[in-house]
């Protein structure tokens, strides 16, 4: 059997504030759609994150730390370790440790995603304090795929309005209705092939 390449693949960044969107996202989102999920988070470097085991209580899709050349499966979700940075390249994960700093997560998955997937990335942005995501959010536009900020159920919303301030937002939108929208574009790829 081969593996199961996704369609899209989804990263979602946050920070202060967005445990409760992610929880929100995930309950609302089909665990069928085709999509791959991998989520970025300000963890403390120091800490050793329980985010995986959380987050699975609010999905079917299997939920796992990304590691070093880990394949990225459809209707999987991914979330980032502590203290490295995530991006993507051939299909797999490439991990950093020690991250190169703080606060820039977002953006180097980001933009990793619009080099590897072009028209099938999608960014979003959720809450947070920086403008971490807004960089990325730009790559993935000038590549052709789809960004998504939360709106104002964001509880700390510096991360997503910065990221709609730069006019590379597609949608702007709470979690339930990221949700949402991720479940049309997922049909995208089946009815151009009709």
């Amino acid at each position: 059997m081969t593996r199961l390449d996704p369609n899209f693949i989804v990263g979602i960044g946050g920070s202060a504030g967005a445990l409760d969107a992610y929880k929100s996202l995930l309950n609302a989102l089909s665990p069928n759609t085709g999509m791959a999920f991998v989520i970025v988070f300000h963890i403390h470097p120091a800490s050793d994150s329980q985010l995986a085991q959380i987050l699975s209580r609010h999905t079917k899709m299997p939920v796992m730390r990304a590691a070093v050349a880990m394949p990225i499966l459809a209707n999987h979700v991914y979330v980032i370790p502590a203290n490295v940075d995530l991006t993507i390249e051939g299909g797999a994960f490439k991990v950093i440790s020690p991250r190169t700093a703080r606060n820039v997560q977002v953006d180097l998955l980001f933009i990793s995603l619009a080099k590897e997937m072009g028209a099938r990335a999608i960014g979003v942005v959720l809450s947070g304090y920086s403008h971490d995501g807004t960089e990325g959010c730009k790559q993935i536009k000038a590549k052709g795929g789809r960004t998504f900020a939360q709106d104002n159920s964001a509880e700390i919303t510096f991360m997503p309005r910065n990221a709609q301030a730069s006019g590379y937002v597609d949608f702007v939108l709470s979690p339930e209705k990221i949700s949402d929208k991720l479940k049309i574009l997922a049909l995208l790829p089946k009815l151009s092939q009709k």
